[in-house]
């Protein structure tokens, strides 16, 4: 087995946060942020904690879905944060939050969260091995054990949309 693969890394070592205000070029006319661009952090942030977790590029695989429980508007500053939760042999799942905060009173409001998965890629583009996460704290292990059932659930997801195509 790779060196890589036998050194695992805590959650902690992947950890990203990301801010950025937000401008009139993000939004709609009534001053509440694109989907789009907030999905685009979302998307940034989690690479960069694969990245950080794998030490070598990523793709994303699947971004489950997301909900937007709050609006952000214009002049908010965006936070996203992002670690690694659960790894398997090649991919990873990555939990996103979403934070709004107002700069000049310093309120933050969860606006959305969301879970992305990223393959690591070696220099072939071929998927590689990724370290095994090391869980420390009780909080660490429970994000193990729900992001092993969303897992579970992508994987029985995929075999169904399978099984479909090959009845065509």
């Amino acid at each position: 087995m790779s060196e890589a693969r036998t050194k695992g890394k805590r959650p902690s070592e992947s950890a990203v946060v990301i801010s950025r205000l937000m401008n009139p070029s993000d939004a709609n006319p009534l001053g509440i942020v694109h989907g789009g661009e907030i999905l685009k952090m979302v998307d940034e942030a989690g690479g960069l904690s694969a990245m950080r977790h794998a030490r070598s590029p990523v793709v994303t695989v699947r971004l489950d879905s997301m909900t937007f429980l709050e609006p952000i508007y214009v002049g908010d500053l965006v936070i996203v944060k992002a670690m690694v939760n659960w790894v398997g042999r090649t991919s990873m799942e990555v939990g996103i939050r979403v934070e709004a905060e107002n700069p000049v009173t310093g309120q933050r409001t969860h606006t959305n969260s969301a879970y992305a998965v990223y393959v690591a890629l070696d220099d072939q583009g071929r998927p590689k091995p990724v370290p095994p996460l090391i869980l420390e704290t009780e909080e660490e292990k429970r994000r193990w054990r729900e992001a092993e059932e969303r897992q579970q659930i992508r994987l029985s997801q995929r075999r169904a949309k399978e099984r479909l195509s090959s009845n065509r």
